[in-house]
């Protein structure tokens, strides 16, 4: 009983050696934790380390401010109205843009039928400037004479080209209108420069290219306005001539249909 009692003394004497040099381990690793950590937070920052990179937007927006909001303003409303019209015109020309085609060949099957009215029915639930011109060189058929339709032709189709360019007046004149606007916030910039040299009696750097940023933020915007609004306007005449193009072929179809089947005389 002795020996047993002794036995587990030791034991209990063991492990409570144990314990201790465990909790002593965790506690020298807690405090190099801690230190790594203060060593990590207390480190100066990495030399030259590369600031985050400005997205496409905030860049746009600072270069907007610098350039002096109020000069930046007008080629702004120069690109949004330009930009409005433009987006209508084109919509509005591929909405007129049919198979030119495939309703010529449906007008004189009807025609060559003996079906003027039919016709005319097709010409009505057609959209775009073609079905008009036949429809109007359909309904002056009933004449008989071939002279009558072609002017009817003719003049419908001077009121479907009014209609087609409508609105390239005014994104011309924002075109010319957008540069003019840049170089006036130039001019106003430059003057603002010779100002300061004014005042500060100096021709330093510094004092001038306040004025001089102005001036060629202005006239940038100007020029990139008028330059998209540019394109636009090529593609929507380019759009036009086409459908122009495809209209008088038309007409020369309709009166060329008109004479086959003896609606008209030539």
């Amino acid at each position: 009983m002795t020996l047993s009692v002794q036995t587990v003394v030791a034991q209990d004497e063991d492990t409570s050696g144990v314990v201790e040099a465990v909790d002593d381990s965790s506690k020298v690793d807690l405090a190099a934790a801690a230190d790594a950590v203060t060593t990590d937070a207390d480190a100066p920052a990495v030399e030259g380390a590369e600031a985050p990179e400005e997205s496409g937007l905030q860049v746009i927006k600072k270069k907007f401010i610098e350039g002096d909001p109020w000069f930046m303003l007008f080629p702004l409303i120069c690109l949004i109205l330009g930009l409005a019209i433009a987006i209508e015109r084109i919509i509005s020309l591929f909405w007129m843009s049919i198979n030119t085609d495939k309703f010529v060949a449906q007008i004189e099957d009807e025609v060559a039928a003996g079906n003027l009215e039919g016709a005319k029915e097709i010409c009505r639930n057609t959209r775009g400037p073609i079905a008009s011109i036949f429809y109007q060189g359909l309904d002056r058929a009933d004449q008989g004479s071939i002279d009558v339709v072609e002017k009817s032709v003719v003049s419908y189709g001077s009121v479907q080209m009014g209609i087609l360019e409508k609105g390239l007046v005014w994104l011309s004149l924002f075109i010319a209108l957008a540069p003019m606007l840049g170089f006036m916030g130039t001019v106003f910039g430059m003057i603002e420069a010779f100002d300061r040299i004014e005042t500060a009696g100096d021709i330093s750097p510094a004092v001038v290219a306040g004025g001089i940023k102005i001036a060629l933020l202005t006239t940038v915007a100007g020029l990139i306005v008028a330059i998209i609004l540019q394109i636009f306007y090529n593609f929507i005449t380019s759009k036009i001539d086409g459908i122009v193009n495809r209209m008088e072929d038309a007409s020369i179809s309709l009166i060329d249909i008109l004479v086959k089947n003896k609606v008209v005389k030539a």
